[in-house]
Protein backbone atom coordinates (compact mmCIF):
# COMPACT_ATOMS: atom_id res chain seq x y z
CA UNK A 1 0.00 0.00 0.00
CA UNK A 2 1.57 3.37 -0.96
CA UNK A 3 -0.29 5.36 1.98
CA UNK A 4 -0.75 5.02 5.71
CA UNK A 5 -3.95 6.70 7.00
CA UNK A 6 -3.98 7.53 10.23
CA UNK A 7 -7.43 8.89 11.67
CA UNK A 8 -6.82 12.00 13.92
CA UNK A 9 -8.78 12.55 17.53
CA UNK A 10 -11.60 14.33 15.79
CA UNK A 11 -14.14 11.79 13.53
CA UNK A 12 -13.12 11.80 10.06
CA UNK A 13 -10.09 14.06 9.89
CA UNK A 14 -7.06 11.76 8.94
CA UNK A 15 -3.56 12.00 8.19
CA UNK A 16 -1.95 10.67 5.15
CA UNK A 17 1.60 9.06 5.00
CA UNK A 18 2.72 8.71 1.44
CA UNK A 19 5.18 6.00 1.28
CA UNK A 20 8.17 7.72 -0.61
CA UNK A 21 10.77 6.15 -2.78
CA UNK A 22 13.97 7.97 -2.45
CA UNK A 23 17.70 7.51 -3.73
CA UNK A 24 20.18 9.52 -5.03
CA UNK A 25 18.58 10.99 -7.97
CA UNK A 26 15.63 12.65 -5.80
CA UNK A 27 12.23 10.52 -4.96
CA UNK A 28 9.27 9.43 -6.03
CA UNK A 29 5.35 9.17 -4.26
CA UNK A 30 1.87 9.07 -5.25
CA UNK A 31 -0.09 11.85 -3.85
CA UNK A 32 -3.24 10.72 -4.74
CA UNK A 33 -4.64 7.31 -5.21
CA UNK A 34 -8.62 7.26 -5.81
CA UNK A 35 -8.87 3.64 -4.78
CA UNK A 36 -6.69 3.69 -2.02
CA UNK A 37 -8.51 7.33 -0.33
CA UNK A 38 -11.98 5.78 -1.16
CA UNK A 39 -10.62 1.95 0.78
CA UNK A 40 -9.80 4.17 3.56
CA UNK A 41 -12.68 6.30 3.93
CA UNK A 42 -12.33 8.98 1.85
CA UNK A 43 -14.84 8.30 -0.37
CA UNK A 44 -14.87 11.97 -1.72
CA UNK A 45 -14.59 13.37 -5.49
CA UNK A 46 -12.14 16.11 -5.92
CA UNK A 47 -12.95 19.06 -8.19
CA UNK A 48 -10.43 21.89 -8.08
CA UNK A 49 -6.87 21.99 -7.23
CA UNK A 50 -4.82 24.77 -5.05
CA UNK A 51 -1.65 25.78 -4.77
CA UNK A 52 -1.04 28.69 -2.85
CA UNK A 53 2.72 30.46 -1.45
CA UNK A 54 2.96 32.32 1.77
CA UNK A 55 6.15 34.00 2.95
CA UNK A 56 7.59 33.49 7.11
CA UNK A 57 5.07 34.05 9.84
CA UNK A 58 2.26 34.35 7.44
CA UNK A 59 -1.24 32.50 9.19
CA UNK A 60 -4.48 32.22 6.48
CA UNK A 61 -7.68 30.81 8.35
CA UNK A 62 -9.93 29.52 9.17
CA UNK A 63 -11.71 29.14 6.21
CA UNK A 64 -14.52 27.48 4.89
CA UNK A 65 -17.25 27.84 2.81
CA UNK A 66 -21.24 27.37 3.61
CA UNK A 67 -23.48 25.33 2.71
CA UNK A 68 -24.42 23.71 -0.34
CA UNK A 69 -20.93 24.64 -0.79
CA UNK A 70 -18.89 23.01 1.63
CA UNK A 71 -15.76 21.67 0.79
CA UNK A 72 -13.87 18.64 1.88
CA UNK A 73 -9.29 19.35 1.02
CA UNK A 74 -6.87 16.97 1.37
CA UNK A 75 -3.61 19.44 2.17
CA UNK A 76 -0.25 19.06 1.01
CA UNK A 77 2.85 21.18 2.06
CA UNK A 78 5.80 20.47 -1.01
CA UNK A 79 7.78 23.12 0.07
CA UNK A 80 9.03 24.43 3.62
CA UNK A 81 7.00 23.78 6.92
CA UNK A 82 3.83 24.81 8.64
CA UNK A 83 1.17 23.51 11.20
CA UNK A 84 -2.30 22.80 9.47
CA UNK A 85 -5.41 23.37 11.67
CA UNK A 86 -8.87 21.88 11.22
CA UNK A 87 -11.60 23.05 13.51
CA UNK A 88 -14.89 21.43 13.54
CA UNK A 89 -17.99 23.65 12.95
CA UNK A 90 -20.38 20.80 12.35
CA UNK A 91 -23.52 21.97 14.77
CA UNK A 92 -24.05 18.15 15.73
CA UNK A 93 -20.92 16.95 16.54
CA UNK A 94 -19.95 16.07 19.80
CA UNK A 95 -16.10 18.10 18.76
CA UNK A 96 -17.98 20.89 17.73
CA UNK A 97 -15.42 23.88 18.66
CA UNK A 98 -12.39 21.34 18.86
CA UNK A 99 -9.81 21.53 16.58
CA UNK A 100 -6.77 18.91 14.73
CA UNK A 101 -3.33 20.40 14.61
CA UNK A 102 -0.41 18.67 12.20
CA UNK A 103 2.79 19.70 10.96
CA UNK A 104 3.39 19.35 7.06
CA UNK A 105 6.47 19.92 5.51
CA UNK A 106 8.40 18.99 2.55
CA UNK A 107 10.64 16.94 4.79
CA UNK A 108 7.43 14.68 6.16
CA UNK A 109 5.53 14.65 2.87
CA UNK A 110 2.38 14.04 4.86
CA UNK A 111 -1.04 15.25 3.83
CA UNK A 112 -4.13 16.02 6.12
CA UNK A 113 -7.56 15.01 5.07
CA UNK A 114 -10.19 17.80 6.38
CA UNK A 115 -14.03 16.46 5.62
CA UNK A 116 -16.62 19.26 5.11
CA UNK A 117 -17.87 21.04 8.22
CA UNK A 118 -14.66 22.22 9.36
CA UNK A 119 -12.72 25.44 9.08
CA UNK A 120 -9.18 25.38 7.38
CA UNK A 121 -5.99 27.33 8.42
CA UNK A 122 -2.66 27.64 8.88
CA UNK A 123 0.66 29.14 9.96
CA UNK A 124 4.19 29.07 7.74
CA UNK A 125 7.03 27.94 10.08
CA UNK A 126 9.88 28.59 7.50
CA UNK A 127 11.03 31.20 4.91
CA UNK A 128 8.29 30.09 2.93
CA UNK A 129 5.80 27.49 2.28
CA UNK A 130 3.81 26.37 -0.68
CA UNK A 131 0.80 24.32 -0.01
CA UNK A 132 -1.05 22.57 -2.97
CA UNK A 133 -4.53 21.03 -2.17
CA UNK A 134 -7.45 19.12 -3.58
CA UNK A 135 -11.12 20.94 -2.58
CA UNK A 136 -14.16 18.77 -3.43
CA UNK A 137 -15.91 21.76 -4.37
CA UNK A 138 -15.02 24.56 -6.30
CA UNK A 139 -14.91 28.23 -4.97
CA UNK A 140 -18.22 29.71 -4.31
CA UNK A 141 -16.80 33.62 -3.47
CA UNK A 142 -20.90 34.00 -1.91
CA UNK A 143 -20.09 30.94 0.36
CA UNK A 144 -17.05 32.31 1.67
CA UNK A 145 -16.71 32.30 5.39
CA UNK A 146 -14.02 32.32 8.11
CA UNK A 147 -13.14 32.26 11.63
CA UNK A 148 -11.39 34.34 13.67
CA UNK A 149 -8.19 32.88 14.29
CA UNK A 150 -7.44 33.60 17.74
CA UNK A 151 -10.77 32.93 19.02
CA UNK A 152 -10.67 32.41 22.90
CA UNK A 153 -13.49 29.57 23.06
CA UNK A 154 -11.42 27.60 20.43
CA UNK A 155 -8.20 28.25 22.06
CA UNK A 156 -6.08 26.89 19.13
CA UNK A 157 -2.35 26.55 20.08
CA UNK A 158 -0.32 27.48 17.11
CA UNK A 159 2.74 26.63 18.44
CA UNK A 160 4.53 30.01 17.88
CA UNK A 161 6.19 32.55 19.37
CA UNK A 162 5.70 35.92 16.44
CA UNK A 163 3.26 37.83 15.48
CA UNK A 164 1.51 35.99 12.68
CA UNK A 165 1.08 38.03 9.54
CA UNK A 166 -2.58 38.16 8.80
CA UNK A 167 -5.09 40.13 5.95
CA UNK A 168 -7.41 42.45 6.73
CA UNK A 169 -10.44 39.53 6.02
CA UNK A 170 -8.99 37.28 8.49
CA UNK A 171 -8.21 40.21 11.54
CA UNK A 172 -11.74 41.11 10.67
CA UNK A 173 -13.54 37.53 11.39
CA UNK A 174 -15.68 37.17 13.74
CA UNK A 175 -15.54 34.14 16.67
CA UNK A 176 -17.34 30.83 16.28
CA UNK A 177 -20.25 31.87 19.02
CA UNK A 178 -21.00 35.37 17.07
CA UNK A 179 -21.36 33.20 14.14
CA UNK A 180 -22.87 30.20 15.50
CA UNK A 181 -25.81 32.26 17.64
CA UNK A 182 -27.16 33.78 14.55
CA UNK A 183 -28.13 30.28 13.37
CA UNK A 184 -29.60 28.65 16.45
CA UNK A 185 -26.82 26.94 17.55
Amino acid sequence: MPFEFEPQRIKDVILVKPKVFGDNRGFFMESYKKSEFFANGIDVEFNQDNHSKSTAHVLRGLHYQEKPYAQAKLVRCSRGRIYDVAVDIRPESETFGQYVKVELSEENKHMLFIPEGFAHGFVVLSDEAELLYKASGEYAPQADRGILWCDKDINIDWGIDFEPILSEKDRAQKSLKEIFRKIGR
